[in-house]
């Protein structure tokens, strides 16, 4: 590298905090909620029930707004419980009912 030429870096900050998503309870169509777990973390479908039934449980977190959103619909959509919400700041207390 020439003396001439420089880089210059930059640390971006984001303003947007981001969000997680929580599974309240998979309903009364557990298989299709346990098909929606898979689809939307990428699990196998044993994990994906093994996750469903612990419910309530945090999914998936470090999403955007929405990709957050569009996590919840899908899940919705199969029948089950389930929420997303600002994840809490390091250090910060957080309630345990979501």
């Amino acid at each position: 590298m020439a003396d001439e030429e420089s880089t210059e870096y930059y640390l971006l900050l984001c303003d947007d905090p981001s969000h997680e998503v929580v599974l309240v309870d998979c309903g009364p169509r557990e298989m299709d909620v346990i098909r929606a777990v898979h689809k939307v973390t990428g699990l196998s479908l044993w994990h994906s029930r093994a996750l469903a039934r612990q419910a309530p449980v945090t999914l998936l977190d470090g999403l955007s707004p929405y990709r957050a959103q569009s996590v919840v619909s899908v899940l919705q959509s199969a029948g089950a419980g389930a929420t997303w919400r600002q994840e809490p700041d390091p250090g910060e207390r957080v309630d345990p009912s979501p």
